[in-house]
């Protein structure tokens, strides 16, 4: 089937065609003569690299061009960034939606097609964003994350919101790994499109003893090293000129290889060289300094320790071709456009808490193969388990590579999931009675699979019992409604429960206490939080002893609940620490994280901040310009004496510190000081920027993330924002 045959803009053919696309690959085929630009339903399960994306992509120009509005649900930020480039420069107006979860943003609305996370669309619906309505195309990329226990019931309800509020709108779900997708299709009255076509072939086998078994046949791999299987193999598929993927179960391994591949592969490519600069640069811990080490002889590792602009640079290399190895944990699977000539799964044990080590799923592994083979660039596509004997080869065969992905299934009805849904559901209009509720419930993937509901109204009523006992929703005979605290929690977007415990603990203390604060909110079921080791637990025992008068939570009698007491409270020194300004590198050190870590909890606490000042200023008014005043802190990473320089655009932790201690504590003092004087410790670009500032009267918001966040040569935590 010929692009230039296709009903989508002429401009975007064009674009296709200079790209050399131009004809569809026979599952986007199929995805037309199913009724695509029709405005059917589709389910796409289809492998990796077989163009999903180009399907979305014609169905959004499709509606754009008859006036409609598509919105592209992603399940990571990064991947609604990579999304966003791609969709852009392509004559629509693209906008991107990953942040606050309590704006409606309709500056959102002027867009044709908007990307955004399933949280974010949940929030959006939450807050009643008026451009919702306006939805023509709904596309679900990795709509088997519905299986999934932490993010499945977020985009299940998503889904079954949409298509209440908007019956006419199309529905488009992407996936590369359903067991049962007929499933899935029923429920979404979809046609389903399946294919096992790929552009380039792939080549699954299973490596033991210097060769890889395939089905049919086997090939010989040099052993360049003695000890080291992976690493030969990743060598080989190198001296062929293609690249590799190595996925191992954890960030010390994934890092342990990188550095024996780049010993091994020693590239003096030029650009490689300016990458390591670059990460040398900003590298503030060992785990930094490894990466650029790495990275200027070809190999580089990729976990989610990492910073953001670390991870970009390694993307960006890896694309190009230059960076020759990337060793992962399976986050790189999940959904990035990084194929390589061969997957490598080292590892498929992965270590559960409570359970042990534990083998994968198949359709993780199917996951992991799926980015084996460049399109256009590579002959072919191989994903290599490695055996550890003999016997191990046909069970891997069995296991893995000849499974089916796990059939996926709706997690809404576990006990936890419906807290937050039935009071979004009530606050935001879709349900006002018992019936109206069961009603909507009626719609979900859960009813769907299992034809009945005892289980899904056990949980409904679980949820409604716990909603009306906490005061966040009114049951009134047959009607439901939600509080003002029930609206206030349902748009903040935070879980009923830390709202009830947040609120609960408030309202008993009589004095403040930021540290009291700061354990409180780890301690709610919203915020991840760090594992304690055993070696952890004096230095708690110290640490509770030492701030007995700040903590506002006692060390629980029952074992079983001590250890949630003390992860919540080693999360929130680390926190502290943070806050009181802490270097970047000995947070790390101290705690055996790594910067993308500490950036993702105090992304988290911050919202968590930010509602808890929501709150108190409606249960603890005495409390909320102090909780304001500590969220600005941690989202600074500041001493409460900065506050009054960070108010001003371009100071950030490190700029404010360098006044503050010569004797510059205040917007006052900065105009008072000259700018000769500033200029010497912040540099004359920044220096007239905050005096043109003070010219004119301004300063940031009190709510706006450092200046710092955006200027080079910042080397602390912000950056990675």
């Amino acid at each position: 089937m010929q692009i230039n045959g296709l009903p989508v803009p002429e401009n975007l053919k064009q674009h296709y065609m200079a790209a050399g696309v131009l004809e569809l690959y026979p599952p986007q085929a199929q995805c037309v003569e199913k009724g695509m630009f029709d405005g059917r339903n589709l389910l796409v399960a289809i492998p990796t690299a077989s163009g999903k994306t180009l399907v979305a992509e014609m169905a959004m120009h499709h509606h754009i061009a008859r006036k409609g509005k598509c919105l592209y649900i992603v399940p990571l930020k990064a991947l609604a960034s990579e999304k966003y480039d791609e969709f852009s420069n392509k004559g629509v107006r693209v906008g991107i939606a990953t942040g606050d979860f309590d704006r409606r943003d309709d500056q959102l609305g002027r867009n044709d097609i908007i990307v955004a996370t399933s949280e974010k669309v949940d929030s959006l619906l939450r807050n009643n964003a008026r451009w919702i309505s306006e939805i023509s195309l709904l596309v679900v990329d990795e709509v088997h994350l519905i299986d999934s226990p932490n993010r499945g019931p977020v985009v299940e309800m998503v889904i079954a919101k949409l298509r209440y509020r908007n019956p006419a709108m199309q529905v488009i779900g992407l996936s590369a790994t359903i067991g049962n997708p007929q499933v899935l299709a029923g429920w979404l009255d979809a046609e389903l499109v399946t294919s096992t076509w790929r552009p380039v072939d792939l080549r699954q086998g299973v490596f033991c003893k210097d060769r890889i078994h395939f089905r049919d046949g086997e090939r010989a791999v040099k052993a360049v090293s003695k000890n080291y299987d992976d690493l030969n193999l990743c060598l080989d598929t190198i001296a062929e000129g293609g690249q590799c993927l190595v996925f191992v179960s954890s960030r010390r391994n994934a890092e342990a290889f990188a550095k024996r591949a780049a010993g091994a592969i020693k590239s003096e490519e030029p650009e490689l060289k300016t990458y390591a600069s670059q990460l040398e640069k900003t590298a503030e811990t060992e785990m930094g300094k490894t990466l650029a080490a790495c990275v200027s002889q070809g190999a580089a590792f990729h976990h989610a320790g990492l910073s953001r602009p670390e991870r970009a640079i390694i993307e960006e290399g890896f694309r190009k071709g230059l960076i020759k190895s990337i060793s992962s944990t399976p986050t790189l699977a999940a959904g990035l456009n990084l194929p390589a000539r061969r997957v490598i799964i080292r590892d498929y044990h992965r270590f559960t808490a409570g359970e042990g080590m534990q083998p994968i799923p198949a359709s993780e592994y199917h996951q992991m193969a799926g980015r084996a083979g460049r399109p256009r660039l590579d002959p072919y596509g191989e994903a290599v388990l490695i055996a550890k004997d003999e016997g191990q080869v046909e069970e891997l065969f069995d296991w893995y590579i000849e499974a089916p992905p796990e059939e996926i299934h709706s997690k809404i009805a576990e006990p936890n999931a419906l807290y937050t849904h039935v009071l979004s559901l009530i606050a935001s209009g879709f349900a006002g009675t018992r019936g109206e509720l069961a009603s909507f419930m009626d719609r979900s993937y859960y009813v769907h699979e299992h034809r009945q509901g005892r289980l899904m109204k056990r949980a409904v009523d679980a949820a409604l019992k716990f909603l009306t006992g906490a005061e966040l929703v009114l049951e009134v005979g047959d009607h439901l409604a939600s509080t003002e605290f029930g609206t206030l929690v349902s748009r903040l977007y935070i879980d009923p429960r830390s709202a009830a415990m947040i609120v609960t603990t408030l309202r008993t203390r009589s004095e403040y206490a930021d540290l009291g604060l700061l354990h409180l909110i780890c301690s709610t079921p919203d915020m991840p939080k760090l594992y304690v080791r055993n070696t952890d637990r004096c230095a708690l025992d110290r640490m509770i002893e030492a701030h007995e008068d700040e903590l506002w939570l006692t060390v629980p009698c029952e074992e079983e609940d001590q250890e949630d007491y003390y992860r919540a409270l080693k999360t929130a020194m680390l926190l502290n620490n943070w806050a009181d300004e802490l270097p970047d590198a000995k947070i790390c050190e101290r705690y055996s994280v790594g910067p993308g870590d500490v950036y993702g909890m105090v992304e988290s606490v911050n919202w968590l901040l930010h509602a808890s000042g929501e709150l108190s200023r409606m249960f603890a008014g005495n409390f909320h310009t102090q909780i304001r005043e500590y969220e600005i802190c941690m989202k600074n990473g500041i001493r409460r004496e900065l506050l009054p320089l960070v108010k001003l655009r371009g100071i950030g932790r490190v700029r404010a510190r360098r006044l503050f201690n010569n004797t510059i504590t205040s917007p006052e003092a900065v105009l008072a000081a000259g700018i000769e004087t500033v200029t010497t410790l912040i540099g004359h670009g920044i220096a007239e920027q905050v005096f043109a500032q003070l010219e004119r009267g301004g300063k940031k918001t009190s709510g706006q993330p450092a200046g710092e966040d955006d200027m080079p040569g910042q080397s602390t935590l912000s950056r990675f924002g």
